[in-house]
């Protein structure tokens, strides 16, 4: 069994949509125990957050990109992962992340870059997608991986979309797979320890 934790901060439930998405995906693995952590407005885990973290096997980090990076609520809590970080509590815990944002681009990579940082700060395996990119004349933006991300997945929701209209079906699915990726690849984990 493997136990997976989505842990995310969403500023206005677009970055919620795709973590319930990537939930799903997660989900539709047999073996695969699963959770959605939320990070307050105020930056801060709920109740017992930080011991769900610890005893977990994966960690899917996601945050909306504002101006280029997380947000701060998500990086604070980052920051105060310099905790379990000394105690070696998630190192070999396989880690993955997501970020949305209002921009096609949006420098999302940034955002992903620095999470794979933090896993990589804490020991910790990264998951990448494991998609090609939809990226032939043929394409639409609702086929799977449309935005194109390796590193993790990136969706778009225009800025004045709420949270029915975006992110798109595309990248909802692509959340979706990537999702089952996550699980297979800590079921594999899990098993080669």
């Amino acid at each position: 069994m493997a136990r997976i934790v989505v842990m995310y901060h969403s500023g206005y439930g677009h970055t919620a949509k795709v973590a319930e998405a990537v939930l799903e995906g997660i989900r539709s693995v047999s073996g695969v125990e699963s959770q959605l952590l939320e990070i307050d407005a105020d930056g801060n885990l709920p109740d017992g957050g930080w011991e769900t973290l610890k005893v977990c096997d994966a960690i899917v980090m996601g945050t909306p990109t504002y101006m280029g990076g997380p947000s701060w609520q998500f990086k604070k809590v980052a920051d105060a992962s310099s905790k379990p970080w000394f105690a070696l509590d998630w190192k070999d815990k396989m880690a993955a992340g997501f970020t949305n944002s209002a921009s096609m681009n949006g420098d999302k990579d940034m955002t992903l870059h620095y999470l794979m940082t933090l896993a990589m700060q804490h020991g910790m395996l990264w998951i990448g997608t494991g998609m090609l990119p939809s990226n032939t004349k043929s394409a639409g933006r609702n086929d799977i991986n449309y935005l194109g991300s390796s590193a993790g997945l990136m969706t778009q929701s225009p800025s004045d979309a709420s949270t029915d209209e975006g992110p798109l079906p595309g990248d909802l699915d692509t959340a979706r797979e990537f999702g089952i990726r996550i699980s297979e690849s800590a079921l594999r984990w899990m098993a080669a320890r």
